[in-house]
């Protein structure tokens, strides 16, 4: 599983269902400020079992508290 580690260029997959990796969610939503509904659309997560709600939740809610403390 070298395709899943933190290695990959565009990170870990954060969703399994659509392969979707925790660098392409980061660009989508702070350089093209798509919100979460967008991120499905536009990558598939969160469109299948469910399993990465949590996860990519918590991992927007990280992004949105560095935008507002300057990281």
């Amino acid at each position: 599983m070298a395709d899943n580690d933190d290695t990959h260029p565009e990170g870990p997959v954060m969703c399994s269902c659509s392969g979707t990796r925790r660098n392409l969610i980061r660009r989508l939503y702070l350089e093209e400020g798509k919100d979460v509904h967008a991120i499905s659309r536009w990558t598939g997560a969160l469109s299948g079992c469910g399993g990465c709600e949590w996860e990519i939740a918590d991992f927007l809610k990280e992004l949105e508290a560095g935008k507002h403390s300057g990281k």
